[in-house]
């Protein structure tokens, strides 16, 4: 991937993480261009946003306690993410972004 591509994509990979609207329009606006940039993002949004439901899920039928504590780390994960797409840098999501990666594979 190139700077090219970056500096394309920047723009969308930062609405990406606005929210999960800002995820579906990222990802509609760059079904033309198919720049690598958005969708290396995009594929990091949508693991937060399944750390997000789950955590959701935790609060409400497991533990309140231990849904916070998944929510907080979900919220330090969605922060390190916008930081690095503001950035211009390919930067995985700590312990979980390669596997957001692998599973995710498909959007592109």
């Amino acid at each position: 991937m190139t700077q090219e591509d970056i500096k394309a994509g920047k723009t969308l990979a930062i609405i990406n993480y606005i929210t999960p609207i800002g995820f579906l329009i990222a990802v509609t606006m760059n079904q033309e261009k198919r720049n690598p940039y958005v969708f290396f993002h995009a594929r990091q949004m949508i693991g937060l946003i399944i750390m997000v439901g789950f955590s959701n899920l935790c609060e409400k039928f497991v533990n309140s306690w231990l849904g916070t504590g998944i929510w907080f780390i979900t919220f330090v994960g969605w922060l390190y993410c916008l930081i690095y797409a503001i950035k211009g840098e390919y930067k995985l999501l700590p312990v979980l972004g390669h596997y957001f990666q692998d599973w995710f594979k498909n959007l592109k």
